[in-house]
């Protein structure tokens, strides 16, 4: 590959890496939150075998992207884990507490109310901590001469906190959206009845951020108005809500719903992408002020790139393939 595409070819990869774990851990983290709105054990136990074969795997892609991060654009993760000490913190502590719930829970005896706990929990501060950093990040950073020089609290405005909140409630649609495709019977018909309030809460978190970023002026408005054409994933992200607001009527393909509620995060994830494009961290560091020598980014190429995120790719692709389909009552994964 040519040397000078290194920095975009790493930014795309790491970007490709963020959705892929967005769409994949953003439906187990939504399972978790609604497992919380249940007391019902037998659903709690259905939720957790419709995530259990892939739930770990998925949290894979979260891995690739700090790994690549760290090698490819040293800067961009010095400031970032500057900026976010904290959030990242509790994010790890709840993807771990959560895994330990999953885990624990079968055996707990009297204390399974713990875990059940637990894994509600640990779900719901992972979903809040990481839409609250992109709220932040919209906001953007206080960067000074290629370091962060802000505060320890500064990821945390009445914005951020909207962001997250949002991030809860679309890691919600996506995980009813998932329970509808791999459950059956009275779980699947609960999960149908919550998709249309959780789309609506979460549309109204999104035209909430949109009023606000217009109103204010922040820098991503403007960039809106400088590339139109960014308007065009609004309209999409639309389209895929009224889909998804139909289906119920008829109830046909039991995937086509997740299949709308992931299209609205890729639209979402393709205006902020776009929006930040060439930045790294809006607007203050670019991809390619950012990038790791030349002969660093070659040398991850010909190892990570060729190697490592195939193999991951395959093994998730694999995995998906080999549990498909709908899960059965008496499935036990634990």
């Amino acid at each position: 590959m040519d040397a000078a595409l290194l920095p975009t070819f790493w930014a795309a990869l790491i970007g490709f890496s963020l959705l892929v774990y967005v769409l994949l851990d953003g439906f187990d983290l939504g399972v978790g939150i609604l497992f919380g709105a249940t007391r019902r054990s037998d659903f709690r136990s259905e939720m957790l075998s419709a995530v259990a074969p892939v739930w770990d795997g998925n949290e894979t892609w979260l891995v690739l992207v700090g790994a690549s991060l760290f090698g490819a654009f040293p800067t961009v993760y010095a400031i970032f884990l500057s900026a976010f000490y904290l959030p990242v913190t509790l994010l790890l502590f709840a993807l771990i507490f959560r895994g330990v719930a999953f885990e624990f829970r079968e055996r707990a005896g009297r204390l399974r109310v713990i875990w059940d706990w637990g894994f509600f929990v640990g779900s719901l501060i992972a979903s809040f901590v990481q839409g609250a950093a992109v709220g932040a990040m919209v906001l953007e950073l206080k960067v000074v001469d290629g370091r962060f020089a802000g505060g320890p609290f500064d990821w945390i405005s009445g914005f951020s906190i909207l962001c997250g909140l949002g991030l809860v409630a679309g890691y919600a649609l996506l995980g009813a959206a998932w329970l509808i495709f791999k459950t059956t019977g009275e779980l699947r018909d609960w999960a149908i009845t919550r998709v249309r309030w959780l789309l609506g809460i979460t549309m109204g978190f999104v035209a909430l951020a949109l009023v606000f970023a217009a109103t204010t002026h922040l820098r991503v408005f403007e960039r809106w108005h400088e590339h139109p054409w960014l308007l065009a994933f609004p309209v999409i992200a639309a389209a895929a809500a009224i889909a998804l607001y139909r289906w119920p009527r008829h109830r046909r393909r039991d995937g086509r719903p997740f299949i709308w509620a992931a299209l609205i995060f890729l639209s979402a994830f393709s205006m902020l992408s776009g929006s930040f494009w060439p930045y790294m961290i809006p607007f203050s560091v670019t991809v390619e002020s950012a990038a790791s020598p030349r002969e660093s980014l070659e040398f991850m190429f010909y190892g990570a790139a060729l190697i490592v995120f195939p193999m991951v790719l395959v093994y998730t692709v694999g995995r998906y393939w080999i549990f498909r389909g709908k899960i059965r009552r008496d499935d036990d994964y634990g």
